[in-house]
């Protein structure tokens, strides 16, 4: 499921410099001289990173599901990822991870979503320890309650052990170690199927995230703002996930 939180509010400024009426003396009169910028290169390749993350951010909120968004998102990932510059320790490497992460992308499109259930936002946190930590994936979710509105709303959380123990790969716990929790919100109505709750949320969420055991991530991107995940396993290898530092960028996605 592609889920997007919203638009990048402010963004760069471009300025241009026109010069249709500058002139230059020459043997035979009057020449015009161009002084405009040269158009930028089409490849993401050839940008600069923050001009490649400043067109990610700029899709993600707006994407509607096209193949050409896919090609889109996926050019500018390959861009970052080839521009990315890894810290040189591992515990550097880790405090640059540590905090919440707000999700916005998954090449996951395996989710199902249900329409009596809403995901509001997924929030990934990362507690360091040295080279190990937690990894804990918390959802906001609202359910359709037999009042026919969405009155019973709360959280759900997924947690899981990581060691950093291959170069820089993050290895994550088994299931043994997979610790699940559903919370009421304050004023939540009660749900009267518990179990049937889990498997929606289960649903809705990006497979990645719910039920991460046995998995490892590669850091591929990484800096103040923005993180790039590439998962390897038996499960879901390959797949990427992006992510924004909580409260980095206001985002609206109605601009």
């Amino acid at each position: 499921t592609a889920t997007a939180a919203g638009n990048l509010s402010g963004g760069r400024s471009k300025t241009s410099l026109h010069a249709d009426t500058i002139r230059r003396p020459s043997g035979k009169g009057f020449a015009k001289q161009d002084l405009s910028q040269p158009q930028r290169s089409s490849d993401p390749m050839d940008w600069k990173v923050h001009e490649v993350k400043d067109e990610l951010l700029d899709l993600l909120p707006r994407m509607t599901g096209t193949a050409e968004e896919f090609r889109q998102v996926e050019s500018y990932v390959n861009a970052l990822e080839e521009k990315f510059l890894a810290p040189q320790t591992l515990d550097f490497l880790n405090l640059a991870m540590a905090g919440e992460w707000q999700f916005l992308f998954t090449t996951n499109q395996l989710g199902r979503p249900s329409p009596i259930l809403r995901l509001t936002e997924l929030i990934q946190k990362i507690d360091v320890n040295g080279l190990k930590g937690d990894v804990t994936n918390q959802a906001s979710w609202s359910l359709l309650g037999d009042s026919g509105s969405f009155d019973v709303y709360g959280s759900f959380a997924t947690k899981l052990p990581y060691d950093i123990n291959q170069g820089a790969r993050m290895t994550l716990g088994d299931e043994d170690d997979h610790d699940l929790s559903i919370t009421l919100g304050k004023g939540s109505g009660i749900p009267s199927d518990t179990e049937g709750l889990v498997g929606l949320i289960h649903r809705a969420m990006p497979t990645e995230m719910f039920d991460a055991s046995d998995l490892a991530l590669d850091t591929t991107y990484l800096d103040t703002d923005i993180r790039i995940v590439r998962f390897t396993g038996k499960r879901h290898e390959g797949v990427r996930n992006i992510f924004m530092r909580k409260g980095a960028f206001d985002l609206d996605p109605d601009l």
